[in-house]
């Protein structure tokens, strides 16, 4: 059975549990043949729409769908705790949300960016308006680091990079903060229509997929192999650091890899709401589900 899969973003160490189940012959297994795609924008209208069986979101998408009653649900958290933040090099003096003040933000123009700094610029007692927000798009961090002072990254991909490049970087973590922003990003999804009418692929999806991840979180330097042999023109190094940083991200205390927990729904959409991000309250209930989990 064709399955497609829809990626968030350019392949990275957050999809690698993919790509192993695919090279591993797991989902084949299941007979399924999954091809993985680079999606074009956000994975939630595209899932919804039917342009794919499955894609890679974030909390925070899916929470904003179903406030606009697009019919999606997150099916596994990839990650078990939120390991981004706002980072910036040394020079530029950005240690708290207070220095965000009279500086540049380089994000990708999504209203969530600019309550997620208001909120943090408010508990520092900070003003938002003094922050210049620049949409540099999908532009590399350090290349976009001559133009802006200061942006969202996950510290698994971009800080272990900068780790490696030798540059020193500040690190807001967004979870050291507010423990209602320690929501699951990112997270596998499909469309209601999906899991109601072809139950049985979802449950064969994540049984290979689980399977994928764990091996990720078992043998950090064989998926990291596989995912450079998948996608060539990724950094071998980057990726293996990076593996190894999310071989214990990817579960961490979970008690299975994926698992999901309602208050974490209900707490950051109440966030949401309460910033005027959601059009109107969502049932946590309606927004995610473990019952597909191996």
């Amino acid at each position: 059975e064709k399955v497609q899969v829809l990626l968030d973003w350019t392949p990275n160490t957050n999809h690698t549990g993919l790509y192993v189940a695919k090279a591993q012959g797991y989902y084949e297994e299941q007979g399924l043949d999954v091809e993985i795609l680079q999606a074009e924008g956000g994975t939630a209208q595209l899932i919804a729409a039917g342009k794919g069986d499955f894609g890679v979101s974030y909390q925070e998408e899916v929470t904003t769908a179903r406030a606009a009653d697009i019919p999606v649900r997150a099916i596994a958290a990839v990650i078990q705790h939120n390991t981004s933040g706002f980072a910036a090099p040394v020079e530029k003096n950005i240690k708290t949300a207070k220095d965000f003040e009279g500086k540049k933000y380089g994000g990708w123009g999504s209203p969530m960016e600019e309550a997620v700094i208001k909120a943090l610029m408010q508990k520092q007692g900070a003003d938002f308006d003094k922050v210049i927000m620049v949409n540099i798009g999908a532009a590399d961090f350090f290349a976009s680091m001559k133009d802006v002072d200061f942006a969202w990254i996950y510290w698994g991909w971009t800080g272990i990079e900068a780790e490696q490049r030798g540059i020193k970087l500040d690190f807001i973590k967004l979870v050291d903060v507010d423990p209602a922003l320690d929501y699951y990003t990112p997270v596998l999804i499909a469309s209601e229509k999906t899991l109601e009418e072809k139950s049985e692929l979802v449950l064969k999806f994540l049984a290979a997929t689980s399977r994928g991840y764990e091996y990720a979180i078992s043998r950090p330097e064989d998926a990291a192999e596989i995912i450079t042999t998948a996608v060539p023109e990724l950094n071998k190094d980057l990726v293996l650091a990076s593996q190894k940083y999310l071989a214990k991200e990817y579960q961490a205390d979970a008690p299975r890899w994926g698992e999901m927990k309602e208050s974490v729904w209900q707490t950051y959409s109440e966030w949401m709401y309460e910033r005027g991000l959601l059009e109107k309250r969502i049932d946590p209930k309606a927004a995610f589900t473990n019952e597909y989990l191996p």
